[in-house]
C-alpha cells in the first residue's frame, strides 16, 4: 500500500492527500448521500431478483434489503476506514456482486426454494467469504506470482465488461425496470432523457461544486418532476416501520453443501478480478499508488464483508464499479465521505421508512443517471487498456475475444438455459464471468504470467527522500507488464496505518 498519507505542498509544508483528507460534515452528508443513491438501485436489485427468484414472502424481501443495506454500510466503511491491515483506505463502496445472482438462484431451486434454499446459501457464502480472507493473507512472495495473472491488459478488460455489462441494466431502469407494467413506455425514457440531460448541463457548467453533486441533483429533480406529474408513488413509505433491526441467522443455521461452497468459491475468484480492476481503476482516478499490498487489503475487505453478510443474511460483496464511475465524474476523492455513505446505509437498513422513501425514485429516473455512471466505469476501463500497447496483436486479441464472450450470455441466453446443463448454466451464464475468464485464459496463453512492475513504478526508480504518493505511473506499460509486488519483501510487516510523513 502506498506508505504515506501526506505530502510536500509548494511551500514545502506537509498537506493531506485528497484521499485522506477528512471534509466539513456537510460535505461529508452530501456527497455521502449521493454516493447512496447512485448505489441504491445496484444495492437492492440483487435480493429483490434472488428473493422473488425463491418465492419469499413480500415481509421476508423487504427484510433481505434492510440487510443487505445494513451489511453494505458495514463492508464499506471496513473498505474505506480500513482497520488494521483490512481494507483499501480509498473509496471503494462494498456492495452484493452481480456475478453471484445466476449462481445463488441456482442453489436456491435446487434447495427447494423459501427460507430453506437460503441457509444453503449462506452456507456457501459464509465458506467462500472465509476462503477469499484467507487467500488475501498470502505470503507476499506468493500473492505477488498470483497478482501476475491480472496485468493492465486484464483487469482494464474486466472493468470495460462490467461497465458493457451494467450499461444494459441502466437502460432497463430507463424502459420502466424490467418486468414492470409499463416497461418501455416513452414517458420512462422521457424521465431518464430529462434527468441525463440536467446531469450533462451541470457537468458542462464546469462549477465544481455543481459537478460534484451533479448525480444526487439529477436525482432529486428527476423525482420532483415525476411526483409532480403524479409518477412517483410514496405510499409505501407510510406502511413501512420505523425501525427494522437485522440480526444474525435470522432464517435459520446455515447448511454447509459441497457442490454450493464449490459454485461459491468460483464466484468470488472472479469477483476478486473485479475488485482487482476497481481498485487500480479509483487509484488511478485519485492519484493514489496502488500495489499487490492495497489489492490484498482490498480483497480481504471483501472475504471480511461476505462472510459477515452470510452472517447477517446478506450476500458476497465486492468493491462496486458502479461508484467508481460516480468518483471519476464528481472529483470527489476522499475516501470519508464513502465511510459517509456507509452510515447512510447502515442507517437505512435499520429505518425502513427511509429505504422506502430512497426506493420511490422513478425507475426512469434511476436509469437515466445510472447510465451515465455505467459509461464513465466502461471508460475507466478503457482508460486502463490506454496504458496497454494494443497494436501488439496478442493485447487486441485478448480484449476483442473477451468482449465477444461478455456479450454470449445476453445475445443467445438459449443457449445457456436450453442447451446447457443446469448446474453449468448457473456458473457461465454470466457476462462478467465469461468475459473475465476469457481475459485471464488469453492472456495466459498469448503472453504468459507477467512480470513484476506493471501497475507501479518500482521503488528503485523514486528518489528515497520523495514522497510516495508523488510516484508516478507510467504513461505506457509494457505488453507483459503484470499487477504490482510490494515495494519490499517484508510489506506484510508493515505497519498498516499510513505514516503521517514522507520516508
Amino acid at each position: 500500500m502506498a506508505r504515506v498519507a501526506a505530502r510536500l505542498s509548494t511551500d514545502g509544508k506537509q498537506s493531506t492527500h485528497p484521499v485522506d483528507e477528512v471534509l466539513p460534515v456537510p460535505k461529508l452528508a452530501l456527497y455521502g448521500f449521493q454516493h447512496v443513491l447512485a448505489f441504491y438501485a445496484g444495492a437492492v436489485i440483487v435480493p429483490i431478483i434472488v428473493g422473488s427468484a425463491l418465492k419469499l414472502s413480500p415481509e421476508q424481501l423487504v427484510y433481505l434489503i434492510n440487510a443487505d443495506l445494513f451489511t453494505c454500510g458495514i463492508a464499506s466503511i471496513i473498505q474505506a476506514w480500513g482497520i488494521g491491515r483490512i481494507g483499501a483506505r480509498l473509496p471503494l463502496i462494498q456492495g452484493v456482486t452481480f456475478t453471484a445472482v445466476s449462481p445463488m438462484i441456482a442453489i436456491g431451486l435446487g434447495a427447494g426454494g423459501g427460507t430453506a434454499a437460503l441457509l444453503v446459501i449462506y452456507g456457501a457464502v459464509i465458506t467462500a467469504g472465509i476462503a477469499t480472507f484467507a487467500f488475501a493473507w498470502l505470503p507476499a512472495k506468493a500473492f505477488r506470482m498470483v497478482m501476475r495473472l491480472f496485468p493492465p491488459v486484464v483487469t482494464g478488460t474486466v472493468i470495460t465488461v462490467l461497465g458493457i455489462v451494467l450499461i444494459p441494466v441502466g437502460l432497463n431502469d430507463a424502459a420502466g425496470g424490467l418486468g414492470s407494467p409499463d416497461f418501455g413506455e416513452p414517458k420512462n425514457f422521457a424521465y431518464a432523457g430529462g434527468t441525463m440531460l440536467f446531469i450533462l448541463i451541470l457537468m458542462k457548467l464546469g462549477r465544481p461544486f455543481l459537478s460534484s453533486i451533479a448525480i444526487l441533483l439529477g436525482l432529486a429533480v428527476g423525482t420532483a418532476v415525476a411526483f409532480l406529474l403524479g409518477d412517483a408513488k410514496f405510499g409505501d413509505v407510510g406502511k413501512s416501520d420505523w425501525i427494522g433491526v437485522t440480526t444474525p441467522f435470522h432464517f435459520g443455521v446455515p447448511k454447509f453443501e459441497w457442490f454450493p461452497i464449490v459454485l461459491m468459491l468460483i464466484v468470488m475468484l472472479i469477483t476478486m478480478v473485479e475488485t482487482t480492476g476497481d481498485t487500480y481503476a479509483v487509484g488511478d482516478i485519485v492519484g493514489k499508488e496502488v500495489d499487490s499490498e492495497t489489492v490484498a487489503r482490498a480483497l480481504r475487505a471483501d472475504g471480511a464483508a461476505t462472510a459477515l453478510g452470510g452472517v447477517l443474511n446478506s450476500f458476497p460483496y465486492v468493491a462496486f464499479a458502479e461508484n467508481v464511475g460516480l468518483v471519476r465524474m464528481t472529483k470527489v476523492k476522499s475516501r470519508f465521505v464513502v465511510v459517509a455513505a456507509g452510515v447512510f446505509m447502515i442507517i437505512l437498513g435499520l429505518l425502513p421508512k427511509a429505504a422506502a422513501i430512497v426506493a420511490a425514485v422513478p425507475h426512469g429516473v434511476l436509469g437515466g443517471a445510472a447510465t451515465v455512471m455505467f459509461a464513465m466505469v466502461a471508460l475507466a476501463g478503457i482508460q486502463t487498456l490506454g496504458k496497454v500497447d494494443l497494436k501488439e496483436e496478442k493485447n487486441a486479441l485478448i480484449v476483442g475475444i473477451s468482449l465477444a464472450f461478455a456479450l454470449l450470455p445476453a445475445t443467445v441466453p438459449v443457449f445457456f438455459t436450453k442447451h446447457m446443463d443446469a448446474d453449468l448454466s448457473s456458473l457461465l451464464n454470466s457476462g462478467v464471468t465469461l468475459g473475465a475468464t476469457a481475459a485471464i485464459v488469453l492472456n495466459l496463453i498469448l503472453n504468459g504470467p507477467a512480470k513484476d512492475n506493471a501497475h507501479e513504478t518500482p521503488e528503485a526508480a523514486t528518489p528515497a527522500d520523495a514522497p510516495a504518493e508523488d510516484a508516478k505511473v507510467p504513461a505506457a506499460v509494457p505488453a507483459q507488464a503484470a499487477a504490482p509486488a510490494p515495494a519490499a519483501e517484508k510489506a506484510d510487516d508493515a505497519d498498516p496505518s499510513p505514516s503521517p510523513s514522507a520516508p
